[in-house]
């Protein structure tokens, strides 16, 4: 039996299993074009709560629903905010604070983006001090020297937890977030600002046993803020509406699958990231699940949507706050017609 070899589609390869080859290889071509191009950005690097995002793209979720998705890490949620607002990006995961007060600060920019869903329905700041300090409550935090970056979310955000619990005189120190938890563990500042699952594991990777941290969420002592929501050009809801549905569509069913099995979805991180720590990575995740995303407020007001009164109480905050040059307007941060439907937002695990 003869055997043929042919590199390309040509005239000549009129053989029936050719044939099949070649419009094979035009209909793979055929359907990858039609896939729309969307980029975008997360709030932080390849960590743990990134799964939500990356095991979607490596299950090729987003892929079924006709989208070519990059996901690349992030250096802070204001970032995200000006990347996505500059055309550089076209949908991105930052804190919805960071997003408001890009609203307020820039009224006359031409592309200010919109939050379409929310992911971490509560803030993930707290503050966190050692035992050793003698630190226990709010209460405590009057007069403390306190370090954090200057673009934290939870030091952004501190006037407000301030405000709901009398602290007063309180002394900042800037550092890069590299340091933040190592200046805390040499005693250089008493108390430190950030996302409970980052600090509190950075912590940890210091040496700090657990049992020896003090952590103070915002919202279990009176700041109702929500956190991270993926947010979208408007240029985009303006031409393509129908990708931001597929997106939070597939988005949805990534994770919910995230939310299921945590460990097996930091395998997908891993695989983007070789140099993370898979058992730490996996401990974040949990621990954003438990903390942030499926919180009692979640449960609530139910996955990816937001509660108006609330939102609005937010928006106000922020502007106080924030010192924003004009006040925050919920009703141009929030768009919740892409949401997929409440059953289909029904994702959460039973607690």
């Amino acid at each position: 039996m003869k055997k043929y070899a042919f590199n390309t589609c040509t005239p000549k390869a009129v053989f029936v299993n050719g044939v099949a080859a070649c419009l094979l290889v035009a209909t793979l071509g055929s359907a990858q074009a039609q896939n729309t191009p969307l980029k975008f950005q997360l709030d932080w690097r390849f960590e743990g709560p990134s799964a939500l995002f990356i095991t979607p793209a490596a299950k090729g979720y987003f892929k079924d629903v006709k989208l070519d998705v990059t996901v690349d890490a992030g250096n802070g949620s204001g970032g995200t905010v000006t990347r996505v607002a500059s055309g550089a990006y076209d949908i991105g995961f930052a804190d919805m604070a960071a997003l408001m007060e890009f609203h307020a600060n820039n009224a006359d920019a031409p592309n200010k983006p919109v939050a379409v869903m929310m992911v971490y329905n509560d803030t993930p700041a707290s503050v966190m001090a050692l035992k050793k300090s003698g630190i226990k409550t709010p209460a405590d935090l009057s007069g403390k020297k306190f370090g954090a970056p200057v673009f934290d979310a939870g030091r952004r955000a501190f006037p407000i937890f301030a405000k709901a619990n009398n602290i007063t005189n309180v002394n900042w120190t800037a550092m890069d977030p590299a340091l933040r938890e190592t200046m805390l563990v040499r005693g250089d500042i008493d108390a430190i600002t950030g996302f409970t699952f980052t600090s509190l594991l950075n912590l940890e990777a210091r040496g700090v046993k657990a049992d020896d941290v003090v952590v103070l969420p915002y919202p279990n002592y009176g700041v109702k803020l929500y956190g991270n929501a993926i947010i979208v050009s408007p240029k985009l809801i303006k031409e393509n509406p129908a990708a931001i549905k597929a997106f939070l569509m597939a988005f949805t069913k990534g994770a919910k699958e995230v939310m299921a099995n945590p460990a097996a979805a930091i395998a997908d991180v891993k695989a983007r990231d070789g140099i993370i720590n898979a058992e730490l990575e996996t401990r974040r995740l949990k621990l954003a699940i438990d903390t942030v995303i499926n919180s009692p407020n979640a449960r609530a007001e139910g996955f990816g949507q937001v509660n108006g009164p609330r939102l609005s109480l937010m928006a106000s905050q922020v502007s106080d706050a924030f010192n924003t040059k004009t006040r925050v307007n919920p009703e141009a941060v929030w768009n919740g017609s892409f949401l997929p439907t409440k059953a289909e937002l029904n994702v959460l695990p039973a607690k």
